[in-house]
């Protein structure tokens, strides 16, 4: 039978020995091999890193990718849940840095790039164990023991294979281009690992100007918010078909005042040159092409002449624009794709003052060795110094920052491979209209942009720890694309036979070129680490090399699950690849999930010192309450505001309630003996309250069942806990003394095997949600009484809902009758009148008249006698009419006061209906019958004395607050049952105790006890009633009377 459930909820302790139950009885393998004859459901586990802690933000993606899985798997699917790890990358480069104490690209070469790689591989794993331990700890379920690994051959083979065959369709080629570039890890970024690293800034743009040749004082004027770009300028760039203007203004020039001319944008000369200028010529762009300039440093003529280019001219493009700036583009082709192509169109030399490593050449001789962007207030203040200056201002913008090491970009001209995504755009933007977003606007906004947008992708990173670029280079210019190991090693002599697939063991292989016959080398670069987890669909199986069929029984994923910066990484690298292969989506259903933020409303940093630790949070509230507050709180798109506060808050709404209602079922049954095997529910006897509860249940399995289908988690959630507050808060709450009755009749019977069904229904319900304390739960609920049953509530079904058992108009009906009852006690409430305190009736408007078997159920709850319902509100209002003195005043004078006198003397509820009936009242003045509109009236709606009325859309009720002796005796009566429990319960006397009960209060209290002593009695269960004092008593107030109650176990 039922073991004794404590009424302490110790949820964290409860949760480590439902994790221990767990691992001893292997619950998770059963749950997946039960399960292996079924429907295959896939699940895509987006691969963590494991060489950083996890964090608060992990615990909500855990949640949302699990309780997924685990609603599929009790729906009878077989829901495969590999894990993965993503180990490749530079966030692993800059760890293994900081650990060797070395910084940058040199310092690794010099240290060794083979022992540099074997410590990569050593530091992935570092807090392996914190996210197995912490995945495990709030319950999220997938196979750890059979990982895929992206550093393993067999998982780089497959993105080979995957290369091969982008390669094979002529979609992956090697270009001169502008990349985004960082300068300290000395590599490329693809424009979606670009996209995640964008941070608002402040910086200085200036307007500058270029003397004219052969236009003594006339210049042309430029706007850039990178100065540290002009030094590379070769020319400058206007749109031919704009309109532009050459104004004048008098300046100061060495010492004197000049006329000083300059060329400018027509639509932005006054934000350029102020108010004071003359508007000497107007011109379109193209009269501007072919002018020359005076550049404004030097640092770069030696390259220019060297190049034999023409420099320093007026171009002019389409590109142009007059939404800020002068309307005249400074061009730097080293230094932007727009600049670039202009470059090439017009021939002009390619200039790249800025190294590698983002510092000035030597060229630049005042500011060599300086970081680019570190130069630009030096050459703010030369060009200030050499009047070539016009003016500076502060601009707030949003720039690119290295996603990993937060040094800023800078685009800069790189030899990159490139996979041309742009050939294969409609197909992706085909592919993600089969996708089901949620929330829906995804898939046309924020990703539907992206791939609207998209542009080649930059795959090749000049850097160490990463799948290695097959690709293989001949001296004749041939180039071949290794797709697999045994393809290697055919045309290699010298490749080891157990090959280790990274550098610099892969760049020591060579092969025979198919051209010429001679040895072709690897080129240096790896692949970005974002193709590797973009692979995971199949490189996680090594197909094409093995698990065919186990592949294409698991593509494409039914569901993935990520944050929203996804939308530019996992989520994009998956469609990428699944159009560039499969051309079709890799996944069918996506939840995206917003960002944890403190509870203002921040986002959680060190610096802010607003991080929360979530170890401190499962220790503190269990797992349970974290996932059920990331369910309930709001949907997982939003931000959630993350406290201890918002998570005690939904854990006690839910969790307690569905607790404490089972801790209630399970005393209850043990004081009885109770036990629901081989009992059944007699429908023709169930009270209204069995047959409304056991209906809402059904509607609930309805509607959780069909949320959840189309991923509705916090619809599902929210629903879930409606119906767990409706059952503790009001079936058992006005079910309760069916249970204390002394005998086992088919009434008692039916309320417990009314509240067994609902409870074991909603632990199964639950499951997905709380898996802890559902299991706790169903082991004592279920297996104490059905051993035969499940080992789990994890190994269960998920419910079924029995339509025989809705009754949609019995429902509507107890939601009127909750809707008045929370109308009465707010009615109460604003009245200042205990419940305790007996009322004569309620009177209630309604849009429909409930059933006679309704209405106990309210004046019992409510504490009236009486139940009326009117057919209109205004029988409970009165009315006060006073004279509109707009119209009144000018109409009648000093007799005014004769209206206001009549009117004040007016039985407000006849006179309503008066003015309703025939539109005007009569009233007499100096003899005179008058008719009074209700524009003449100032009504006032006013409520009666001895009503207590709430209102709310076409619901109204009111109490009847008027007091009679009698009702004020068995407010007393129950005001002592109250202090009574009270004290039963402090002493911690079970439910079942006898006391005697002794009284010692005034003469009234007394009269009161002796009247209605076998009334208390039976409610307190006390075997006598007696006057005086006795052991463990205490003084109360009792409606403003003083009493000593005494109560005693026998």
């Amino acid at each position: 039978m039922y073991k004794k459930v404590s009424g302490e909820m110790s949820f964290v302790e409860r949760e480590k020995e439902v994790l221990d139950f767990w691992k001893t009885h292997d619950i998770f393998r059963q749950s997946m091999t039960n399960r292996e004859n079924g429907p295959v459901f896939t699940f895509y586990e987006g691969p963590p890193t494991a060489n950083g802690k996890p964090h608060i933000g992990h615990i909500l993606t855990r949640a949302i990718k699990d309780i997924i899985p685990r609603y599929k798997t009790m729906k009878g699917y077989y829901v495969l849940r590999k894990a993965g790890w993503d180990t490749h990358g530079l966030p692993v480069e800059l760890e293994v840095e900081r650990l060797l104490g070395i910084d940058g690209k040199p310092a690794i070469e010099a240290y060794g790039v083979e022992p540099f790689i074997a410590q990569c591989k050593q530091s992935v794993w570092k807090y392996k164990a914190e996210w197995e331990e912490m995945s495990e700890r709030v319950g999220f379920w997938a196979d750890m023991e059979d990982p895929y690994v992206t550093y393993e051959n067999d998982y780089i083979e497959s993105e080979w294979w995957a290369l091969r065959t982008i390669w094979d369709k002529g979609l992956l080629y090697k270009g001169h281009k502008i990349v985004p570039y960082c300068p300290r890890c000395g590599t490329s970024l693809s424009s979606h690992e670009v996209a995640q690293g964008y941070q608002d800034v402040k910086e200085t743009s200036i307007f500058v100007r270029f003397a004219v040749d052969g236009e003594p004082d006339t210049y042309l004027t430029a706007w850039t918010t990178t100065p540290w770009t002009l030094p590379s300028n070769v020319a400058l760039c206007v749109n031919a078909e704009k309109e532009y203007v050459l104004a004048e203004l008098d300046q100061d020039v060495d010492g004197s005042r000049r006329q000083v001319r300059y060329y400018v944008a027509g639509a932005l000369v006054r934000d350029v040159l102020g108010e004071n200028y003359r508007i000497l010529e107007r011109m379109p762009g193209r009269d501007l092409v072919g002018k020359t300039y005076q550049p404004l440093f030097s640092y770069a003529n030696a390259q220019i002449e060297k190049s034999g280019k023409c420099a320093f001219i007026v171009a002019a493009d389409p590109y142009v624009s007059l939404s800020e700036g002068t309307g005249i583009v400074h061009i730097a082709p080293a230094f932007g794709e727009d600049d670039a192509r202009v470059g090439r169109q017009n021939d002009l030399p390619f200039i790249q003052l800025v190294d590698e490593d983002g510092t000035m050449p030597a060229d630049v001789t005042d500011f060599a060795g300086v970081f680019c962007k570190d130069a630009d207030p030096g050459l703010i203040r030369k060009l200030a110094d050499e009047g070539k200056l016009i003016r500076k201002m502060s601009y707030e913008h949003s720039y690119p920052f290295c996603w990993r090491c937060d040094t800023p970009l800078i685009y800069y001209a790189r030899n990159s491979w490139f996979i041309q995504m742009t050939a294969v755009r409609e197909n992706l933007l085909r592919n993600n209209q089969t996708v089901n977003w949620i929330p829906e606007h995804i898939r046309d906004g924020r990703f539907g942009n992206f791939l609207e947008n998209v542009i080649d992708w930059s795959i090749s990173r000049e850097r160490y720890w990463g799948t290695p670029l097959p690709i293989w280079e001949c001296g004749c210019g041939h180039r071949h694309l290794i797709g697999s190991i045994a393809e290697l090693r055919a045309m290699s002599d010298d490749c080891p036979e157990n090959i280790e697939l990274h550098k610099p063991m892969i760049d020591r292989v060579h092969i025979r070129c198919d051209q010429c016959g001679g040895r072709m080398t690897r080129v240096p670069e790896v692949i970005d680490c974002w193709f590797d987890s973009g692979s995971m669909p199949f490189a996680q199986w090594h197909y094409p090399f093995e698990n065919k069929e186990l592949f294409d029984r698991n593509f494409p994923a039914d569901f993935i699950s990520e944050a929203i910066d996804q939308t530019r990484g996992w989520f994009y690298t998956l469609m990428a690849i699944g159009t560039l292969l499969f051309d079709q989506a890799p996944y069918k259903n996506v939840i995206v999930m917003g960002l944890v933020q403190d509870k203002n409303g921040q986002k959680m940093s060190k610096h802010k010192g607003n991080v929360v630790d979530p170890w401190q949070v499962l220790d503190k509230q269990g797992a349970d309450a974290v996932r059920w507050y990331f369910y309930a709180a709001g949907s997982p798109w939003l931000p959630s505001r993350f406290s201890d506060e918002a998570v005690s808050e939904h854990q006690r709404k839910f969790m307690g309630t569905f607790w404490n209602t089972y801790a209630f079922y399970i005393m209850y049954a043990q004081i009885d003996g109770f036990n629901p095997v081989g009992k059944q529910l007699d429908r023709a006897t169930l009270s209204v309250l069995d047959r409304w509860i056991l209906s809402r249940l059904n509607s609930l399995i309805r509607k959780v069942d069909g949320q959840l289908e189309r991923y509705d988690i916090t619809g599902a959630a929210r629903a879930i806990q409606a119906f767990t507050d409706d059952l503790s808060n009001w079936y058992v709450r006005r079910s309760r003394e069916r249970f204390w009755q002394p005998d086992m009749n088919q009434d008692k019977i039916n309320a417990y095997m009314t509240l067994y069904a609902a409870l074991e229904v909603l632990t199964r319900l639950s499951a997905p949600f709380v898996p802890f304390m559902t299991e706790a739960v169903y082991q004592n609920l279920v297996l104490s009484v059905e051993p035969q049953s499940p080992s789990s509530v994890h190994l269960c079904d998920f419910p079924v809902c029995d339509p025989d058992l809705i009754d949609s108009q019995l429902e509507k009906f107890m939601g009127d009758v909750l809707k008045i009852v929370t109308m009465g006690r707010a009615a109460r409430n604003t009245a200042a009148i205990k419940n305790r305190q007996p009322l004569q009736r309620l009177f209630v408007v309604a849009p429909e008249r409930l059933p006679a078997e309704y209405h106990a159920l309210i004046t019992d709850e409510l504490n009236v006698r009486e139940l009326v319902y009117l057919d209109d509100s205004a029988q409970l209002m009165d009315y006060r009419f006073k004279p509109q003195l707009r119209t009144l005043g000018r109409r009648f004078g000093k007799a005014l006061v004769q209206v206001t006198d009549q009117l004040n003397a007016l039985d407000g509820k006849e006179a309503m209906r008066e003015l309703e009936t025939q539109g005007y009242l009569v009233i007499t003045v100096d003899g005179c019958h008058e008719h009074l509109t209700a524009e003449d009236l100032l009504i006032e709606t006013i409520q009666p004395e001895g009503l207590a009325t709430e209102s709310d859309r076409d619901f109204t009720v009111s109490l009847d607050t008027q007091l009679t002796p009698e009702l004020i005796e068995e407010g007393f009566v129950r005001e002592i049952i109250s202090k009574v429990q009270t004290m039963r319960r402090d002493s911690g006397f079970d439910v079942q105790d006898r006391i005697i009960l002794r009284i010692d209060g005034n003469e009234y209290i007394w009269g009161v006890a002796a009247r209605n002593q076998d009334f208390i009695a039976d409610e307190v269960l006390a075997t006598s009633v007696l006057a005086g004092t006795g052991p463990n008593s205490r003084a109360w107030d009792l409606n403003g009377e003083k009493a000593v109650l005494s109560v005693e176990r026998i």
